[in-house]
């Protein structure tokens, strides 16, 4: 089914300035992984698609009467599986999104897909609805390591569908997860060095985690499951960074890495706080109404969440008017996952305040953060040859600049970001910031 979502806006909506993103939950997947904390729902017996399409089309309309006019800049179908959905269900969301909402020229319409369920039919169907990015569930090169994560598609599947996506779309990523048990070195350079070799402009590599309430936390708390420690996972991680950076593709995020514009838009606006509606079953979402920004959270609950939106249009559970502290915490949070970091202008002007400027001093001290565009010797007052105006854009602007190539002053930095030494500690980086706050006019 080709979709007529093209290039087409809602009638009469006013382009607002500001992204936006609509991010689309699709929660069945065909087999729960072991590792896995996302809600995904096995449904061995299927499920009524053409509900659970018209309760996406109910809760499109539910948010667009509540925030009314956007410019949609991204989408992403995430999950769950969403390559199990059919192209036409596909198709028919976005079109009805694009009935709703304007649609900016050129948005990245991503989509999320395992190899097990990718065919070439169904991928030129995706693209024909409008999809035109998708991201693959790859997980492991290595058939042993597959079936230790729980997955049920194999190397040859995986190798398969990226073959697909290559000739199908003209962006595609595809995720590995690294750090696993009893991994070393050698073998994960290896590994990655095949991925390399496989990938477009875009990958996505996630150290394992032990996520409560996961299978694999059962075990790992039985010592039946045990993970590399700190340093192992520090020297795979330094492993990662070198390979990818020997191939062009900088590390944009903790976790992503990609060629200079192929980076992920979608998920950049989360990590630049932009707003977002959160559709289905699980959903969270990011929504401004009357200058108010307010999380929302959907019924987690497939058919529960089905249930709701018919009765009510919505299966939003739960409203959060968030409190200008907490905005500024979350948008510390995620922008400090970035290499491009934080803009503390723009923190100022969301929250009103301002990390101290001996705060941020003793965390650059330690070497786990960074001021962008600020001289190395600037911090000492030893005379310096000047740094080339173009670097200091290039580090203000841009994702997947060394942070070594610049340093901290005395006074407080328009941008900071973590170092690499940092991003190994990020969460504790941004307590400590969070806790120097002070009000911005200090």
């Amino acid at each position: 089914m080709r979709s007529n979502f093209h290039g087409r806006g809602g009638e009469g909506a006013r382009v607002v300035a500001s992204p936006f993103g609509v991010y689309l939950h699709w929660p069945f997947c065909a087999q729960k992984c072991p590792y896995c904390d996302f809600n995904s729902h096995v449904r061995f017996g299927g499920w009524d698609e053409a509900r659970f399409l018209a309760a996406y089309i109910r809760e499109i309309d539910a948010t667009a009467d509540l925030i009314g006019a956007r410019t949609v800049s991204s989408i992403f179908f995430g999950g769950g599986t969403p390559s199990l959905m059919q192209p036409a269900t596909t198709a028919a969301i976005l079109d009805h999104i694009a009935k709703r909402w304007s649609i900016a020229s050129g948005a990245e319409i991503t989509l999320e897909a395992n190899p097990n369920s990718v065919e070439a039919a169904r991928f030129r169907g995706f693209r024909d609805a409008g999809i035109n990015r998708v991201s693959i569930g790859v997980q492991s090169l290595r058939d042993d390591e597959l079936r230790k994560l729980g997955r049920i598609h194999s190397v040859a599947e995986a190798k398969a569908a990226l073959d697909v996506a290559r000739s199908t779309f003209e962006r595609f990523s595809f995720d590995l997860i690294y750090a696993r048990p009893k991994q070393t070195a050698d073998a994960w350079r290896a590994e990655l060095t095949e991925a390399l070799d496989l990938a477009g402009d875009h990958l996505s590599l996630y150290q394992l985690t032990i996520e409560p309430d996961t299978a694999y936390a059962a075990l790992h708390a039985k010592g039946k499951l045990v993970i590399p420690d700190d340093d192992a996972a520090r020297a795979l991680y330094e492993i990662t960074d070198e390979l990818t950076a020997a191939r062009g593709l900088a590390a944009y995020e903790v976790s992503n890495y990609a060629r200079p514009g192929s980076e992920s838009r979608h998920n950049l606006l989360y990590w630049r706080y932009g707003e977002y509606a959160g559709i289905g079953a699980g959903a969270h979402g990011r929504i401004i109404v009357a200058g108010q920004r307010s999380a929302t959270v959907t019924e987690r609950n497939p058919e529960a969440w089905a249930d709701r939106v018919e009765a009510s249009g919505t299966g939003v559970v739960e409203t959060t008017a968030l409190t200008l502290d907490e905005q500024a915490d979350e948008m510390l949070l995620m922008g400090l996952r970035l290499s491009e970091g934080v803009d503390l202008d723009q923190l100022a002007a969301l929250g009103g305040v301002r990390p101290a400027a001996q705060v941020i001093g003793g965390l650059m001290a330690m070497g786990l953060l960074d001021a962008v565009g600020v001289p190395k010797a600037a911090q000492s007052g030893a005379e310096t040859s000047p740094v080339d105006d173009g670097d200091i854009i290039r580090g203000c602007a841009g994702p997947g600049l060394a942070p070594d190539a610049f340093a901290v002053q005395a006074t407080v930095p328009e941008r900071i970001r973590v170092t690499r030494a940092g991003r190994l500690v990020l969460n504790a980086v941004v307590a400590e910031l969070s806790k120097g706050f002070v009000p911005a006019a200090a």
